[in-house]
């Protein structure tokens, strides 16, 4: 009879088994088939609050400047590396992934066919010098001097339409205001590098896209002829951000794979057992493929940065079978175990998840989905570890208590001192240290937190400057109540523009107005536009003595006629050439009011582009995306501190209920809230400016600390449990710091942050949940 009911047993564990197998497999198939991961940096941007900050992220993700990749190529002869140069431009500008691409080569294409006879009222010529005979024949005998030099090929197919050559003179009007060094057609750099100018049509925010841009890239590249000989260098905002996401891809992944073979090893080491150790895994992957199934059930996408922390944050999770695991008594049932542990279990996951709800507070979708991710994740993790890991569990099990070193370990323990002044000592410490501390407390600033090398941004720069590209730090913002208006706006402000970049307040300064002039300056030229008759009169003139055939210009002839009754070029109108994506960038709509965004490049004096806008009454102001993102930044730890502090009360409210008492309470929080100060304090002393990812680590530090001082409050009476309690504690300490001490040397300022933060606060959670719970000494 009894081996029939150990039968049984084995038969229904091996059931629920199979059965919790499959139903992680049926998530896990689910997850595949549906999970869309999104790679937007700006999810994990708090929603603007001002019309500056609303700009930013429109310009962080959208903007010109963000969307623009510098190339160069070298390692060849001018001559070879200028056919590179002109090869990889006319493979890009076939791809839809590409915007834009400028290599300093004329590109007639740049205005289709059908706008060409609008030339006329988009070139200035016309406001300066009509087409008269004395203009034509000047322009003619300088056609016929071009035509005896190298540039004689592109002249040609172009002279019988445009003789005045108002298509190239567009050209350099819409070239960058400070163009590199031309040879061989192409731009060249001061150190020999073939130059070129990508926009891409992708987020300069979103590392994905800009991944399959940058492939692209490459490959097209790879495919030149000669090109084996050379290399091709990348550089600009979007490049940045796909080198960033490998680094921390690079880095997360070898200390994961680090960190997860020592847990294991360590778990090995703490509890002998294989089987067990397998099992445990159940709960932590149900949490895993629980929270991502909540999250596609919940979001349309799924951020990367979503799931990369969401499996930091559920280190938590790991604490529950372990407690099980430790707490068993020799011979006794893993249910009758996990039921005498499950109310301080039960109060960890409220208590955890109520912590974890300050993200789904800030109102910031990454941290929402963060938020679900977590709490959906805890929640399965710990009840399968109540309902479900102690039906297979092995029968027989190792008592942790009868460990020697373990009893040793105790009996240390015990004997420390608990006096009553530790906390106000803790707490003169904590404040002495945020005195002493030097330098700003919070960083503001995103730059530095990025991991990008000191030499890829020097390259940059320098690319930057040799290509005039604009800069990613200022936006001369034009504001009127329509895009006539914001054009007429940006010409009026053209000549104070040149004056001061004659000045050198500036290298180059970018208004809308260079793509398109208001309809009313395009009215005033083509009302200077001469009829058939007195245009072919001043031509026939002008042709006198003159080798050209007579009816040659024909096409010019019929382009100026047809431009006389064209209907004024509009945005809209503008939008369906290729250089209409470069206008729809610098004027944009919002909320019934148009902006024209003027780009800068190479600012030497702020306060002369900031006196543009003196005598404006506002409709004209110079951005700094730089102060924007910063007040952006501070409006965002505001909103995560006051959800903060909302979760903090929640969560003493939770622990002095689930205890029935404040002095029960009291151990419970008191240690958690002094080490998360005093983590505070030495990093502040130690020079760290606490950005939002020590405030992220905090929040997990004080998960994991307030297991610590849960569990080292509950006085049994027994000296054995209290020894399990230990053994459990020290497992999870000691896992926790694996984990994030690897972090902690990261060189990625972001998980180096979250590393040092987490492994300091559960340090010092350990010890001061230890030092401040009841003396619980047993013989």
């Amino acid at each position: 009879m009894p081996g029939r009911t150990l039968s049984m047993r084995t038969g229904a564990r091996a059931t629920l088994l199979v059965l919790w197998l499959l139903a992680l497999a049926g998530l896990g198939w689910m997850v595949s088939q549906r999970l869309r991961v999104s790679t937007d940096l700006r999810s994990f941007m708090p929603a603007p609050t001002t019309p500056d900050q609303r700009l930013l992220m429109e310009q962080v993700g959208e903007g010109p400047g963000s969307r623009l990749l510098l190339l160069s190529i070298h390692g060849q002869s001018d001559e070879r590396l200028a056919a590179l140069s002109q090869g990889l431009a006319a493979a890009l500008k076939n791809d839809r992934r590409y915007s834009q691409v400028l290599n300093g080569s004329f590109d007639l294409g740049a205005l289709d066919a059908g706008l060409l006879p609008y030339r006329y009222l988009l070139s200035p010529t016309l406001d300066t010098q009509p087409l008269d005979q004395a203009y034509l024949a000047d322009q003619l005998q300088q056609r016929l001097d071009d035509l005896s030099s190298p540039a004689a090929s592109l002249l040609k197919g172009l002279l019988p339409r445009d003789p005045t050559l108002e298509v190239l003179k567009l050209a350099e009007r819409w070239a960058p205001a400070k163009s590199p060094e031309l040879r061989e057609g192409v731009w060249f750099s001061p150190w020999g590098e073939a130059l070129l100018l990508v926009q891409t049509v992708a987020a300069g925010f979103d590392p994905g896209a800009q991944q399959q841009a940058i492939d692209g890239i490459r490959r097209a590249f790879a495919t030149l002829p000669g090109s084996a000989g050379a290399t091709l260098e990348l550089s600009g905002p979007g490049y940045f951000s796909v080198v960033a996401a490998a680094q921390t891809r690079h880095q997360a992944d070898w200390i994961g794979r680090i960190s997860t073979v020592g847990f294991i090893a360590l778990l090995l080491l703490a509890y002998r057992s294989v089987g067990s150790l397998l099992l445990s895994a159940l709960p932590i992957a149900s949490a895993a493929l629980a929270g991502i199934a909540a999250l596609i059930v919940a979001f349309p996408a799924v951020h990367g940065i979503t799931l990369a922390f969401g499996f930091t944050l559920l280190g938590v999770a790991q604490e529950y079978p372990i407690r099980v695991l430790s707490h068993r008594r020799a011979g006794e049932d893993a249910v009758a175990s996990v039921r005498t542990l499950w109310p301080l279990l039960l109060t960890a996951i409220a208590s955890a998840c109520i912590a974890y709800l300050a993200f789904y507070a800030s109102g910031v979708n990454g941290l929402k989905q963060l938020a679900v991710f977590t709490i959906v994740g805890l929640l399965v993790a710990g009840f399968s570890t109540r309902y479900l890991l102690p039906y297979l569990l092995p029968r027989r099990v190792r008592d942790v208590a009868a460990m020697r070193w373990l009893l040793r370990a105790r009996t240390w323990v015990d004997r420390l001192p608990r006096p009553r002044w530790i906390p106000v000592v803790v707490a003169a410490a904590i404040v002495a240290m945020l005195a002493l501390a030097r330098g700003p407390f919070w960083q503001d600033n995103l730059a530095a937190l990025t991991p990008l090398p000191p030499d890829l941004l020097q390259h940059d720069a320098r690319l930057r400057e040799a290509l005039g590209a604009p800069d990613v730090r200022y936006l001369l913002v034009l504001e009127a109540p329509s895009a006539q208006g914001v054009l007429a706006l940006s010409e009026t402000l053209q000549p104070r523009v040149d004056a001061l970049l004659a000045r050198h307040a500036a290298d180059a300064l970018e208004l809308p107005s260079r793509y398109l002039p208001s309809v009313a300056v395009q009215r005033e030229r083509q009302a200077k536009l001469p009829d058939r008759a007195t245009l072919q009169h001043a031509l026939d003139e002008a042709l006198q003595g003159l080798p050209f055939r007579a009816d040659l210009f024909r096409p010019f002839v019929n382009d100026v006629q047809t431009a006389r009754t064209l209907p004024p070029l509009t945005p809209e109108r503008y939008a369906q050439t290729p250089l209409g994506q470069r206008l729809a960038a610098m004027l944009v709509e919002r909320d019934g009011h148009w902006l024209g965004l003027g780009t800068v490049s190479g600012v030497h004096d702020v306060a002369a582009l900031q006196a543009l806008g003196a005598d404006t009454h506002g409709a004209v102001r110079l951005l700094d995306l730089k102060a924007a993102s910063e007040s952006l930044v501070v409006d965002y730890r505001s909103r995560i501190l006051q959800a903060l502090a909302a979760a903090a009360l929640l969560l003493v409210l939770t622990i002095a209920l689930a205890l029935r008492s404040l002095r029960r309470a009291w151990h419970v929080l008191a240690p958690m809230t002094l080490a998360t100060f005093l983590v505070l304090a030495v990093e502040r002393v130690a020079g760290v400016e606490i950005s939002l990812f020590h405030l992220v680590a905090l929040i997990l530090a004080g998960g994991l600390g307030l297991h610590y001082a849960l569990f080292f409050e509950r006085d049994t009476g027994d000296a054995a449990e209290q020894r399990r309690t230990l053994h459990a504690t020290i497992v999870c300490v000691l896992s926790a710091l694996l984990v994030f001490g690897m972090l902690a040397w990261a060189t990625i300022p972001v998980l180096r942050a979250i590393g040092l933060t987490v492994s300091l606060g559960v340090a010092f959670h350990f010890c001061l949940s230890i030092l401040m719970a009841p003396h619980a000494r047993q013989d």
